[in-house]
């Protein structure tokens, strides 16, 4: 392994966030990490904005998995990064990454998520999350999921799905190797909450994750989402 990380991003008309996000990747870039930034198809400001904050902007198919995928076979390092466009990494992830795997011995892992909103209940529901995780498992594409590129290789990558695919590479993930549980937390977005609403996106959440348990198609899901 040679220490240095290949952080993905999938972008979809992003462009109200992702300066923020890749601004703060700036010093791993000049480290020798590598950011690959992968879109969907944007029709707003999105890859213009990315271009000079990232190593590469690439252009394909819509879809989180696809996208994801897709940038892997363009990355040169070791570790892999999962980033969603709308969170940002805590100050030296790298080093918070690295010593994960050394002391753990385990191959893959996730950051504990922070919401950038302030309202009292984001706190509690953000604490949830980072329990639900380290107790079952599973990782949520908001905590960066990172692995070794060997471990994503074996697993031939995320599974081609529109919804739920963090949930499945999770379970997959878990077969060769618990995860890491970073406490220092990723700041993600809490915008799809307060927009739609708190409780409601709670509900929402819930009803998905157990319909995608009681096997129902992640193309029927990605309908309600």
């Amino acid at each position: 392994m040679n220490g240095f990380l290949s952080i993905i991003i999938p972008t979809l008309n992003e462009q109200a966030v992702i300066v923020d996000t890749l601004q703060v990747l700036q010093p791993l870039r000049q480290a020798g990490h590598q950011v690959i930034v992968v879109d969907g198809g944007s029709v707003d400001k999105t890859r213009n904005l990315a271009g000079p904050l990232a190593d590469s902007v690439l252009l394909t198919e819509c879809g989180r998995a696809r996208q994801m995928n897709f940038g892997a076979r363009f990355a040169h390092h070791d570790m892999l990064v999962f980033l969603h466009a709308d969170t940002v990494l805590p100050a030296q992830a790298d080093e918070l990454i690295i010593k994960g795997f050394t002391e753990s011995g385990r191959k893959w892992g996730r950051f504990d998520v922070r919401l950038s909103g302030q309202k009292w209940l984001l706190r509690v529901i953000e604490r949830l999350m980072n329990w639900r995780s380290c107790f079952t498992g599973i990782a949520t594409g908001d905590q960066a999921i990172f692995m070794e590129r060997r471990l994503y290789q074996q697993i031939q990558g995320f599974p081609d799905m529109p919804l739920m695919e963090d949930v499945a590479m999770s379970r997959l993930l878990k077969e060769l190797s618990q995860p890491v549980c970073i406490g220092t937390a990723a700041i993600t977005s809490s915008r799809r909450w307060e927009q739609r609403g708190i409780i409601r996106t709670i509900l929402l959440m819930w009803i998905l994750r157990l319909g995608y348990a009681l096997g129902v198609s992640p193309h029927v899901l990605k309908k309600y989402y």
